[in-house]
């Protein structure tokens, strides 16, 4: 019996969580269908495009995606602190950048002047949306359900494109985050659909080796922010290099073609969160 999903969150133990959904009966309604002949590989791009979308509206922050023929995953990190501090204007000026919100909120965001007890329902609206711009189900709700339109109306048919519930799994420290990261990244080489990272389309570190090649990190992701030190800026307690090493020492080992071997710079990062090569392997 599936788990209700409060049980499943709990972000006083973590913010980071993996997250998968797949389409219905697991057919490549995002991919090329090899039994029918039929291409939906431009889905890929909805779903893509949609990720990035949805991480300049939630307080949830994108560590890692990779979208695939027939499902997807995303490593989401909750910023309950940037929800907490955002002020009432701030909270609808975000969901309305993804949402219509309502007839009274938008009047709050032009400046309009509202009486007592409309100033009270769009207090109630306010409390709502910070709660949901932190929720994982409302992302996920909100990445898949459009798609779902869009292939539907595409397909001139009805019904249900994803299977009924998301995947979740809390990820309850650095080497879990890690391991979980690469694994997602690591899929479309898995499934024999890209040959090394920087080919791997519609995934995250294929969009931050583009971005290490000019020095930068991308804006849409979680960035790399280094060891943990006084004042610690939020992202990522690796180095960018290190990860991108990690994982093209990863997917080579992976695959039966090439012959393979951690390398010196993969192991620093796994000796530092005490991870043995092999465990991390396995």
């Amino acid at each position: 019996m599936a788990r209700p999903r409060e049980t499943l969150v709990s972000l006083e133990d973590t913010p980071y969580y993996h997250c998968c959904s797949r389409v219905v009966r697991k057919a490549f309604l995002c991919g090329f269908d090899a039994s029918s002949g039929d291409n939906y590989e431009h889905r890929r791009e909805w779903v893509d495009s949609r990720i990035l979308e949805l991480a300049t509206i939630f307080a949830i922050d994108i560590c890692a995606y990779s979208v695939m023929s027939n499902h997807l995953h995303v490593v989401l990190k909750v910023d309950i602190d940037t929800a907490k501090n955002w002020s009432d204007f701030e909270v609808l000026t975000q969901w309305h950048k993804g949402f219509k919100g309502t007839l009274l909120t938008n009047k709050f965001v032009k400046g309009e002047v509202l009486n007592e007890f409309e100033l009270q329902a769009v207090n109630d609206c306010i409390t709502q949306y910070r709660l949901r711009l932190t929720d994982i189900s409302w992302f996920m709700r909100s990445l898949c359900e459009p798609i779902a339109r869009m292939a539907n109306k595409e397909d001139n048919c009805t019904g249900r494109f994803w299977e009924g519930r998301f995947k979740s799994q809390a990820l309850l420290d650095e080497a879990a985050v890690l391991a979980c990261m690469a694994y997602v990244d690591l899929n479309p080489i898995r499934a024999k659909m890209a040959t090394a990272p920087e080919s791997s389309d519609y995934t995250s570190i294929q969009r931050r080796i583009n971005s290490a090649m000019k020095g930068e990190q991308p804006a849409e992701l979680l960035p790399f922010v280094g060891n943990e030190r006084l004042d610690m800026p939020n992202g990522l307690m690796f180095s960018v290099k290190d990860y991108i090493v990690l994982v093209e020492d990863t997917g080579r080992i992976i695959r039966d073609d090439k012959r393979g071997a951690i390398s010196a710079s993969s192991q620093d990062i796994l000796n530092r969160l005490n991870i043995p090569a092999e465990n991390w392997l396995k």
